[in-house]
């Protein structure tokens, strides 16, 4: 039984957080460096669907169908992911495109909005993002951090996030990109470009970013933020037929109905590992890096031989990556007694039904640890590495 249980804010997972893809920072760079006379003309960006002979399928970012004609003399260029100058970019041939490659196309759009003739087309290939894709994963597990906002400075250019029971500060500049989730939706390409200024005290963050050698700041790179409703308790009812779940809020005695669906993130935290995490609680050593951790665990339990949560080290003692790493579970993994975290939409203000991002249930020891009231730890509702955030983040 449960008893005297703390419920504390989380943060949320790239559970599907996508960093930040290739192609979202490249493409931008290109858009902007169009020329003027593109503008009057009009440009695509999207995904080749289909090649056949001098035209290419295109679906585009805003979700339509173009057929796009490429004119006799068309300029083909390959930009490499990441490149920020079209001057890297390498003359090709149109035989070189391929489906699931994206390009952006310039020139003059048909006579309906189905239709486009190219008078230029940048190119960026599949595989190279995907191999930029997870370059940038794997920096996010090795170099990022996540946590609950808990104090913002403006004017310095600071944030104050709760990671575990520390307070971490991180620094940003004028360098620092921004990613903004709302809803219930943690998927990369559902975020927006953000600032500093949308960042509140309560939001749920992750970044990317050097860390000092005490782990008490970090200089942000990049930084994927959000505002989730966070929820701890033990469940009450489940309808796995109807996809829901009761329980009540630990911390607020509110009773919420939470909706599982497909894009939900459901995982089991070995009772090794939550034991692992318990103890770095109630030591007060959870955090950034985490602390040395018992032997024995194994890789079964996504785990090193160390105990340390697989992949990074120290860092990989972060809650939400180790989650990240897990094999993901159904409603029908979830039996009425279970304690669960979950990291949920925003509900309206007078609604007590939210849609699960990520749920985590074998917490028990978790929450048990900090009956003072202290935050146990931290979650986060996206997973660095699934999806296209899901890479800095996909899933």
């Amino acid at each position: 039984m449960l008893k005297k249980i703390a419920i504390f804010r989380t943060t949320p997972l790239i559970v599907g957080l996508i960093l930040p893809s290739a192609w979202c920072v490249s493409g931008a760079v290109l858009m902007a460096q169009a020329p003027a006379a593109a503008t009057a003309t009009g440009r695509q960006l999207g995904t080749v669907t289909a090649v056949t002979g001098t035209s290419l399928t295109l679906k585009t970012d805003a979700g339509q169908v173009v057929t796009v004609n490429v004119a006799d003399g068309a300029r083909i260029l390959q930009l490499a992911p990441g490149s920020t100058d079209l001057k890297s970019a390498q003359v090709i041939a149109l035989t070189n495109i391929a489906v699931g490659d994206r390009v952006l196309v310039t020139g003059t759009a048909g006579n309906d909005v189905s239709t486009f003739s190219a008078s230029r087309v940048i190119l960026m290939k599949s595989s190279d993002i995907a191999q930029k894709h997870q370059m940038e994963q794997a920096d996010w597990q090795k170099r990022g951090s996540g946590g609950i906002v808990s104090a913002v400075d403006a004017g310095a250019g600071t944030l104050t996030i709760a990671v575990g029971p520390r307070k971490v500060s991180v620094v940003t500049s004028s360098a620092t990109q921004y990613r903004r989730y709302s809803g219930d939706s943690v998927k990369f390409e559902d975020a927006k470009p953000g600032t500093l200024a949308q960042i509140q005290p309560g939001d749920q963050l992750r970044v990317l970013g050097n860390k000092s050698d005490d782990g008490s700041s970090i200089q942000a790179e990049e930084i994927v933020s959000g505002s989730f409703k966070s929820l701890a308790g033990t469940i009450a009812t489940i309808d796995a037929a109807g996809g829901k779940l009761t329980l009540k809020d630990l911390a607020t005695k509110k009773t919420y109905t939470v909706a599982i669906t497909e894009n939900s993130n459901v995982r089991t935290l070995p009772p090794q590992a939550a034991a692992m995490f318990a103890a770095r609680a109630k030591s007060g050593t959870a955090g950034v890096g985490g602390a040395a951790s018992p032997q024995g665990s194994g890789q079964a339990n996504g785990t090193s031989d160390e105990g340390r949560p697989a992949g990074g080290g120290r860092s990989g003692g972060d809650l939400s990556q180790m989650v990240s790493r897990l094999p993901n579970k159904t409603i029908a993994d979830l039996k009425v007694g279970d304690a669960v975290m979950i990291v949920a939409s925003q509900p309206d203000a007078a609604s007590s039904v939210v849609t699960a991002v990520t749920l985590l249930s074998g917490v028990e020891p978790i929450l048990a640890a900090t009956p003072s009231g202290g935050p146990a730890m931290t979650l986060s509702p996206w997973s660095l590495g699934q999806g296209a955030p899901e890479g800095g983040g996909g899933q």
